[in-house]
């Protein structure tokens, strides 16, 4: 969650909302791919950074499953991230701050558990959930 934190605050720095986020291998340790929030720099409403993590740790492995890796994301993922993440067949979802106006993780909705569905990755909540949402809450009284 660390790594994903230092993500968060390179989008502040792009001026967007600190979120940031982490792919690991299977192994649990070895960072594929990292990524923050970029709608702002990149003016694409898909900039998430559980988007962006996803999209270039497929890229890296060469193939669109990410199959026993870890996405670690210092927010709780909107709708369309749990859709990138059951789609990406994503094995577990670890996040910090809840979002209860838009998660799609468990307290607005729970997409990525839903039984519809044909994945549903593990998720764990609340990993160092206070730095998390500090930051987001120092951004917004920012602006």
């Amino acid at each position: 969650m660390r790594l994903a934190l230092e993500q968060a605050a390179l989008a502040v720095r792009g001026g967007d909302v600190p979120v940031g986020a982490v792919v690991l291998a299977p192994d649990g340790h070895t960072v594929l791919a990292s990524g923050h929030n970029e709608r702002e720099a990149s003016g694409d409403p898909t900039g998430h950074a559980e988007i962006l993590a996803i999209r270039r740790a497929a890229e890296k492995l060469g193939e669109w499953r990410l199959t026993g890796c870890t996405l670690v994301v210092t927010l709780e993922p909107c709708t369309m991230c749990a859709g990138a993440i059951v789609q990406s067949r994503v094995d577990r979802v670890v996040y910090g701050a809840r979002d209860d106006k838009a998660g799609a993780a468990g307290s607005l909705w729970d997409v990525v558990r839903d039984r519809r569905l044909n994945h549903r990755p593990e998720v764990i909540e609340g990993v160092l959930a206070d730095d998390c949402a500090r930051l987001l809450t120092e951004f917004f009284r920012s602006r």
